[in-house]
């Protein structure tokens, strides 16, 4: 579930996308911060305040996992967003909630619902 004023990180290169995903979070009531690249994303993650995160996997050809073992290890529920699928996850990620583009407002709303139980400790399957 996405609370009102949650603050979500968007990373992903691509603008279109990145806005219609922004739109999307925001119809929800979320405060939306976008990045377009890992540093950017980086930057946004150690100034403080995200509750939560869509990382596209592939960012000007490099993979977000660096940025996921941020949020990780900061305990910050996140979600993929690619156009591969999942099978290509390192293991570490193969558990990850993701969502295959083009994505629906609903799979999104899902993906990040499970990022948020399987961090509590719930079942994300």
């Amino acid at each position: 579930m996405i609370e009102a004023g949650t603050t979500i990180l968007v990373l992903e290169d691509e603008a279109i996308i990145a806005f219609a995903l922004e739109d999307m979070l925001a119809a929800e009531g979320a405060k939306v911060v976008m990045a377009a690249t890992l540093d950017e994303a980086a930057a946004l993650i150690e100034k403080g305040g995200i509750a939560t995160a869509v990382l596209d996997v592939n960012v000007h050809g490099e993979k977000s996992y660096v940025i996921g073992e941020l949020l990780r290890s900061l305990d910050i529920p996140f979600v993929f967003a690619t156009g591969y699928g999942d099978t290509s996850h390192p293991p570490e990620f193969a558990e990850t909630p993701t969502v295959s583009k083009p994505y629906t407002h609903e799979q999104v709303k899902t993906a990040i619902a499970r990022a948020q139980l399987a961090l509590a400790g719930g079942s994300a399957g």
